[in-house]
């Protein structure tokens, strides 16, 4: 084995909060026993996209003894989460001009007939590394402009933090600790029109398409990690009247049983015309 830069995580700082993982566009990082590990050397090309991401300061880059940075062991693990999680890696490695390691990536997509995700996106000049659009931003306690009572008729946004997709979210996030939670299908926030103000105000937000999403066997683990390990109050799940919508509370009652710790699930179903046709507790 050769020196090399790579990253190094102070285990006594560590407290477990997952905002790093984010980050990290190899999926190098994960929480075990309390704490987040590198999983493998083999993940971690030493750039540093997860520094600046951890509150406590206990991520580093160290040059040591280590495994060589292996981009098909990095797709292998990737892949199986899904297109943005593809993108977010290549853009990553785009940005940083690893021109070798991105051929090799693109390659590796090319032989397992998956499609190469666009690289238009442009370089963020606010985060140095990984993508934008999964660094943890926590606005719940920004003024908003205007009221709920507006005379304009316009009204504030109720959303408290970013990013709420699944696949981005972070159970241990700040803003997910010891809150009402609500976990929507994509497309109920366009139908329903109050709904910010009837139900995402003063609650925190995932998002997830049961049809079309890859990976949701994480999504089931995310629930369960939110109720067990960030001890959220309540889930309120809101889907649409379509059949296929039902997934997602399936995937809320596979994350609960999958916890030790039990909480309540709401669940609510809206029409295609945006109307509330059932509102009910289903678990407790």
């Amino acid at each position: 084995m050769k020196k090399r830069k790579i990253i190094k995580i102070d285990e006594e700082k560590c407290n477990g909060c997952g905002l790093c993982i984010p980050a990290c566009p190899e999926g190098a990082l994960q929480i075990i026993d309390g704490k987040v590990r590198l999983i493998s050397d083999l993940f971690c090309d030493g750039l540093g996209a997860c520094l600046g991401e951890c509150p406590l300061d206990a991520i580093t880059v160290e040059e040591r003894e280590a495994e060589p940075y292996d981009e098909k062991k990095v797709m292998e693990n990737i892949v199986k989460q899904g297109k943005n999680v593809i993108k977010a890696h290549l853009l990553h490695l785009k940005d940083h001009n690893d021109q070798k390691h991105l051929n090799e990536a693109v390659d590796f997509l090319n032989k397992n007939n998956i499609d190469v995700p666009s690289l238009t996106v442009k370089k963020s000049h606010d985060i140095p590394c990984g993508c934008p659009g999964a660094k943890i931003q926590d606005f719940s306690d920004e003024n908003k402009k205007g009221s709920d009572e507006d005379k304009s008729g316009t009204r504030p946004s109720q959303l408290r933090q970013w990013p709420v997709q699944m696949h981005l979210i972070s159970p241990m996030a700040p803003y997910f600790l010891g809150k009402d939670v609500v976990l929507a299908a994509d497309c109920v926030a366009y139908s329903l029109g109050d709904f910010h103000k009837d139900y995402l105000k003063g609650k925190s937000l995932a998002i997830a398409c049961p049809k079309l999403d890859e990976g949701q066997e994480v999504y089931v683990d995310k629930i369960a990690a939110l109720i067990e390990d960030a001890k959220i109050n309540t889930l309120t799940v809101m889907i649409m009247e379509v059949p296929c919508c039902g997934g997602l509370l399936q995937i809320a009652q596979e994350g609960l049983s999958k916890s030790k710790r039990k909480i309540p699930i709401k669940l609510i179903i809206i029409s295609l015309q945006g109307d509330v046709l059932k509102e009910e507790w289903i678990s407790a």
